[in-house]
Formats: C-alpha cells, sequence, structure tokens
C-alpha cells in the first residue's frame, strides 16, 4: 500500500499538515507524541518483569538453579 509513495507524495502531505494545523502548533503536536510515546515505552518496560516471573504452581523451588532448557549438554 505503502510501496508507491515517493519524497513528492510525502512532500505534499507536509503541505497538507502545514495548512491543516499551522507551523506555531507543530512543535507542541510533536512535543506531546513524544511525551505520549515515553509514557507508552514506560508501561511497556514496567510490565515486562511480570510476564517474566514464574507461573505459581510450578515446581521449581526457590534458590535452585534450574538448568537452561536452551543449551544441549
Amino acid at each position: 500500500m505503502l510501496n508507491n509513495l515517493t519524497g513528492w507524495h510525502f512532500l505534499i502531505i507536509l503541505v497538507i499538515v502545514l495548512l491543516l494545523f499551522g507551523a506555531p502548533k507543530l512543535p507542541a503536536l510533536a512535543r506531546s507524541l513524544g511525551q505520549s510515546m515515553k509514557i507508552f515505552k514506560s508501561e511497556i518496560r514496567s510490565d515486562e518483569p511480570a510476564e517474566t516471573k514464574s507461573a505459581p504452581g510450578t515446581d521449581s523451588a526457590p534458590g535452585v538453579d534450574a538448568p537452561d532448557p536452551t543449551t544441549k549438554p
């Protein structure tokens, strides 16, 4: 779908965005988008440790190192 877009297409889209939002509002728009991405990334990072914890009811005892299944003996 986006394979046929060239530099001219992006330039035209940029001009349309400038006309719609105006030049003074674009830095604020970019700033809010950056802050949103920063919050999104921090939320994803805070959720990762919860997913890597072992599920309750597993047979491994705490403090006992289990062999790594990805390595061959």
